[in-house]
């Protein structure tokens, strides 16, 4: 079922990211994090209060600490969408599950635990072939700031998952992980419009941005529960391996939208990727009966 709740995800961030190309032409980036975070406050405050789920958590200093990495790392990305192409910001940025692969190789090297999942490392492996064959990433040298940035911010995302995994375990709902990251998203577009009087939160606004900004907001805190679900109920490695459907998502938007033309290689690697997400989905649901608790590397660590 944590696979549905991820693909779910996927196709929800590639819409979101088309949503925010769009709106990054009339709207700077501090702009869009503030109100997709204070979409995902509402939403979030009405459906909690309609579900008697509270607001106080015992874990304030882990939410402050997701909200940190999870923003930082939204900024960069809504940043390197508006300077790169989509599908090369995408691709860039969904290089975080090679992180979180790092992340649990490392863990499990330093406390010396035999059991490392490398089967499962193996196909995150194979879906970043993938990747590269799908979109080639590629940009010119006065772009390359920007793709670094996009790059950074997939390190810092794979930060924020592994915290989302964390607070799902401990017991926290997924309302409440969300919501508070969405505070942390309202908290610093209004810093940045204090600290940067560039940035007019006072806009005027088109229809069309309003949408466009609504349709963000709504997409990125429906993806964000999903998300958090998935990494709540199901293995850590197998959750991010299908992330990268998300690619794929953005490669057919591209096609729709922008008739954009994929070679045979980019085909070539939409099905690896697919192939290798159900390898691993396999893989897990083999050696997880029904009965028993998804395997984690790292679900025993204190």
């Amino acid at each position: 079922m944590q696979a549905l709740w991820m693909l779910f995800a996927s196709f929800a961030f590639s819409l979101m990211g088309v949503a925010v190309k769009l709106a990054s032409e009339t709207y700077s980036t501090a702009e869009i994090v503030l109100y997709r975070g204070a979409v995902g406050m509402l939403m979030l405050g009405v459906f909690m209060r309609w579900q008697g789920v509270s607001l106080r958590t015992p874990y304030g200093w882990r939410h402050a600490w997701r909200g940190l990495v999870g923003v930082v790392s939204l900024w960069m990305w809504f940043y390197a969408i508006s300077l790169l192409p989509l599908a090369t910001a995408m691709t860039l940025n969904y290089m975080s599950p090679i992180w979180i692969a790092a992340i649990l190789f490392g863990a499990a090297w330093w406390r010396r635990q035999r059991k490392f999942e490398w089967r499962l490392a193996a196909a995150i492996l194979c879906s970043a072939l993938g990747v590269v064959l799908l979109l080639r990433p590629s940009f010119h040298a006065e772009q390359a700031a920007a793709g670094l940035i996009a790059l950074s911010s997939s390190l810092l995302a794979a930060l924020a998952y592994l915290a989302v995994r964390d607070l799902g375990r401990m017991g926290e709902p997924e309302t409440r992980v969300v919501f508070y990251f969405s505070v942390s998203g309202v908290v610093a577009g209004l810093c940045s419009s204090l600290a940067a009087p560039e940035v007019n939160l006072l806009h005027q606004h088109s229809l069309r941005g309003l949408g466009l900004l609504l349709a963000v907001g709504v997409l990125a805190t429906l993806a964000q529960l999903a998300m958090t679900r998935a990494y709540r109920l199901g293995n850590t490695l197998v959750t991010a391996n299908l992330q990268y459907t998300g690619i794929v998502f953005s490669s057919m938007w591209g096609i729709l939208l922008w008739q954009d033309i994929l070679s045979p290689l980019s085909w070539l690697g939409m099905a690896i990727i697919v192939a290798s997400g159900l390898v691993a989905t396999y893989y897990n649901t083999r050696n997880n009966p029904a009965n028993k608790p998804a395997s984690d590397p790292i679900a025993t660590e204190p």
